[in-house]
Parts: structure tokens; C-alpha cells; sequence
């Protein structure tokens, strides 16, 4: 008479699907596999990069990271610490450091256009022997 049987007394389904559900529920989708790495844990498809990319890279993640982190440890230190010289100097060196992410960014790009550029005759024109900027005047003899 009552739906609660002696034997599954208080106890109800939360969260189990029905036959009903089951069949209706589409597959779930399988991402597909990637080759990472470091496979093998021994870094070999590391010689397969570049060594000046490679450094400048690093660099710039170090040169990041602690922008990142003194840009926003100097307010804190000076308005919560009241450091007023030791929080603005923070706050410097992490401009400072992100200004040096960019010039080793422009540095590393600027000797990969310099290495791209090798190969053309024409010194005037860009890596894809286009001229690199159509609207510029051309230059003057």
C-alpha cells in the first residue's frame, strides 16, 4: 500500500538514473590523445628546440613572473605595511621587470626576423618579400 517497502525503508534514489534516462543520455565524447612532451622523462624532444628561443623563453617567464609578483606586492606592502619607501620601490622594480619581458621579447623577435630575412636578395623587402610597410614613403637616393 505505501510505497516504502520493510525492507528499503527511508531510502530513495537521489542521483541514480532511470533505464529511461540511461538510454536517452547521448555518449560522452573522448578527447582525443596528445603526445606531451615529456614522454619518455628524459627530455629529449628538448634538443628539438631552438637554444635562443629556448633561453629567451625562460627569460621572459622569470622576468614575468616577478613583475607580476611586485607589481602587486608593493601596494600591498605600502598601504597595509605602511612602507612607504620599501612599497613604492616594489612597485618599481616590477615595472621595471616587465619592461625587460618585452625588450627580451623584442630582442628575441627581432634576431628571429634578422634570421628570416637571411635568405632574401632584397634587404628592403620583409621575410615574405613583400614590402614591409606599403603606405611608407619610398625612401629617398
Amino acid at each position: 500500500m505505501f510505497s516504502l517497502d520493510e525492507d528499503d525503508e527511508g531510502e530513495i534514489s537521489v542521483g541514480e538514473s532511470s533505464d529511461a534516462e540511461r538510454e536517452m543520455t547521448p555518449d560522452i565524447p573522448q578527447a582525443p590523445s596528445v603526445k606531451s612532451f615529456d614522454d619518455g622523462g628524459d627530455f629529449e624532444g628538448a634538443s628539438d628546440v631552438d637554444q635562443g628561443t629556448l633561453r629567451a623563453f625562460v627569460v621572459a617567464v622569470i622576468y614575468a613572473n616577478a613583475a607580476v609578483l611586485l607589481v602587486a606586492l608593493g601596494p600591498m606592502v605600502w598601504f597595509f605595511e605602511g612602507w612607504s619607501r620599501v612599497g613604492p620601490a616594489l612597485f618599481v622594480a616590477g615595472l621595471l621587470a616587465g619592461v625587460r619581458t618585452y625588450q627580451t621579447y623584442r630582442s628575441w623577435k627581432r634576431s628571429r626576423d634578422e634570421a628570416d630575412g637571411e635568405g632574401d636578395g632584397d634587404p628592403e623587402s620583409g621575410a615574405d618579400g613583400r614590402d614591409p610597410d606599403p603606405d611608407a614613403a619610398p625612401p629617398e637616393a
